[in-house]
């Protein structure tokens, strides 16, 4: 099981630690690290940063949010940052939710999230191909634009820079079944926001048809530290928030993962304080079991003999996110 380094996003400002967390990460032999974008900060620039001040690990976004960009665009950063990379770019991309994609984005949220995605994906192998000007009698990402407001005008293109790599691989972030099983399909690997080693079952029908090769890359909070239960209040955080604050009370996709993950009362429990400004009771209201089975926190032992779990199953990657370095090397230890 490969090692990945996690960093996120950032909060209210940059992040001192990111940069030499990606660098010890490197030293320690992980194979990638990953940025990703909400409503802040974005994951392309970060991860450039990071590029330039390493020189062999991965570089992959988890997530690249699709309606940030069109998918042409998508495209050509990911395919300029593999050239000034050596060839370390990892695309990872995900279709977000109804209230940020029309609330920040202002777009409307597909109708059809999995053929909006799969148009997306088609794009953006046709643009790092390039055996041909990228057309798409797509719903909807039309290429050329054909649309009554347009002016009939453009013209199928194909990318002026030559991609350093055709097979650049591009990975999911999906939650829905259906999102998982066309994921095995269409793209290189899949990003899951949460997996458990000891519910695999909640994912097994959706990854029945996986190719070899395919790569799973769920991310873990990870923390050595004495106290159980103090080291879980982050992961219990992360959780109240997306599954409280990331999506509608009618649509919320983490709620629903979570259900499905064996908490429903818990995530509608969760998802109403939140939406009720009780913040913190929605934190508390998180249960350790759930936080903990999707983590690894506790001392050097406790962290081992759970590791051991992950890499029982189908995980290929397990992309971790560490507050500190220390933590980074007991992982990287521990793993072999």
């Amino acid at each position: 099981m490969r090692l990945g380094l996690a960093l996120g996003y950032w909060g209210r400002g940059p992040d001192p630690r990111h940069l030499e967390l990606a660098q010890e990460a490197e030293r320690l032999g992980y194979d990638s690290v990953w940025t990703s974008e909400a409503w802040g900060s974005d994951a392309f620039t970060t991860l450039t940063w990071i590029a330039a001040h390493t020189s062999r690990i991965g570089l992959g976004t988890a997530v690249a949010q699709m309606a940030a960009r069109t998918p042409t665009a998508t495209a050509m950063q990911a395919l300029t940052l593999d050239h000034l990379s050596g060839g370390r770019m990892l695309l990872g991309l995900g279709l977000s939710g109804p209230q940020v994609v029309e609330g920040w984005y202002g777009r409307p949220f597909p109708a059809s999230p999995l053929t909006a995605t799969r148009e997306y994906v088609d794009i953006v192998r046709q643009v790092l191909r390039r055996e041909a000007p990228v057309t798409l009698d797509g719903r909807f990402h039309p290429l050329p634009y054909r649309g009554p407001d347009g002016t009939g005008l453009g013209k199928p293109l194909k990318p002026i820079t030559h991609p350093r790599r055709a097979g650049l691989p591009v990975l999911l972030g999906a939650e829905g079944p259906k999102n998982i099983a066309q994921t095995t399909r269409i793209a290189d690997g899949w990003l899951p926001l949460y997996w458990s080693p000891y519910r695999t079952d909640v994912y097994e029908a959706s990854l029945a048809d996986a190719p070899d090769g395919f790569r799973i890359a769920p991310m873990a909070r990870a923390q050595v530290c004495d106290d159980v239960a103090e080291g879980l209040l982050p992961v219990k955080a992360m959780l109240a928030f997306y599954i409280g604050g990331m999506g509608h009370a009618t649509r919320n996709f983490h709620a629903a993962l979570m259900s499905r993950m064996g908490h429903p009362e818990a995530a509608h429990r969760i998802q109403a304080l939140f939406l009720q400004g009780h913040r913190d009771q929605a934190v508390q209201a998180v249960p350790d079991t759930f936080a903990d089975e999707i983590s690894l926190i506790g001392p050097r032992t406790r962290i081992a003999d759970r590791l051991a779990a992950w890499r029982a199953g189908p995980v290929t990657d397990l992309l971790v996110t560490a507050p500190d370095v220390e933590t980074l090397r007991v992982v990287a230890e521990v793993n072999g």
